[in-house]
């Protein structure tokens, strides 16, 4: 059986989607699997063990009708079997009609006339198990597994070498990620928490935890961040991971992951560390997994900047 998903959204919709794509493995171990993804998300399959082929299609860009052809006629190629959909567009459903493939799955929704196997949409749920529910389409009805990712030892020997570097082997760490994504900045998206709101997080962390060390992740788009970070707090250490199975390497041994929603939330989530993440607008039940060990504080105003230092130190320190 030849299996394709079409897979839109950023690396955290990718990792929400692991579940679904494990028990695809699980239900049909000799099938082949592969997504179409865009292409900022990649990376995400460095740590996914399930998916035989990845390929590329930037579903937001302003595709010509040519674009849609190329991709219709890629997939038409490879003569899937099954082919699986995110999207609830109606365009979905034509997209798939088009590439001939026999069972096509997608949400119902006023287009799925050209689905074979519409399944229902339940969004009030946690996202992973909404994708998991496509699974129902082939008749699988189990409950959505946890979050998993599969770390190459290279990058966890990566991790263990700047946990000695930066003295925090023995220790262990609390470690911050902040948010500031240039794509959340563009869309507007309230997903970024103040930096002065971080600076007294951790000045009052270093003061009541003077023997953890706070390390913050440095990305390719938090120049600024950290900039701002170190000018009031030059002690602060950094890592600076150039993959997803670094940063997951980092993130799985830290005692305390804290962050906003976002793609290393899910990757937290995913390595099981304990994780505080903070809201701003977005829903935290549909993003986190219920469980004790990933906390969610929710902007009373909805605004990220509206949540109080002074409540997320008492989470932490339990106060």
């Amino acid at each position: 059986m030849r299996i394709v998903a079409l897979v839109p959204g950023g690396i955290g919709d990718q990792i929400l989607f692991f579940p679904t794509l494990d028990d695809l493995k699980r239900y049909y171990p000799n099938a082949e699997v592969d997504v179409v993804v865009e292409p900022r998300s990649k990376a995400a399959y460095r740590v996914c063990k399930s998916v035989d082929e990845v390929l590329t299609f930037d579903y937001k860009d302003r595709n010509s009708l040519a674009d849609w052809g190329n991709l219709v006629g890629t997939i038409r190629d490879r003569e899937y079997d099954v082919a699986m959909a995110l999207g609830q567009s109606w365009l979905v459903g034509i997209l798939l009609w088009l590439t001939g493939i026999p069972r096509r799955i997608g949400y119902k929704s006023k287009g799925d006339y050209l689905l074979t196997n519409p399944v229902p949409l339940k969004t009030e749920q946690y996202a992973a198990c909404m994708y998991h529910d496509l699974l129902q389409g082939l008749g699988i009805n189990s409950p959505c597994p946890e979050l998993t990712i599969y770390v190459p030892k290279a990058d966890i020997d990566w991790a263990n070498k700047e946990q000695q570097r930066l003295g925090i082997k023995e220790t262990g760490y609390i470690l911050i990620h902040g948010g500031s994504s240039k794509l959340a900045k563009t869309k507007g998206l309230d997903k970024i928490y103040p930096v002065e709101n971080w600076v007294q997080i951790i000045q009052e962390l270093r003061q009541k935890l003077p023997e953890m060390p706070i390390v913050v992740i440095q990305g390719p788009e938090d120049e600024e961040f950290v900039h701002k970070l170190k000018e009031s707090v030059p002690e602060i250490k950094l890592i600076s991971p150039d993959d997803i199975g670094k940063l997951a390497a980092m993130i799985g041994g830290a005692n305390l992951m804290l962050c906003t929603d976002s793609a290393p939330m899910h990757t937290s989530v995913a390595v099981q560390t304990y994780t505080l993440a903070l809201f701003g607008p977005t829903d935290p039940a549909k993003l986190l997994p219920k469980s004790d060990k990933f906390i969610a504080i929710k902007s009373p105003t909805g605004k990220m900047a509206d949540i109080s230092p002074k409540i997320v130190l008492e989470k932490i320190l339990g106060g």
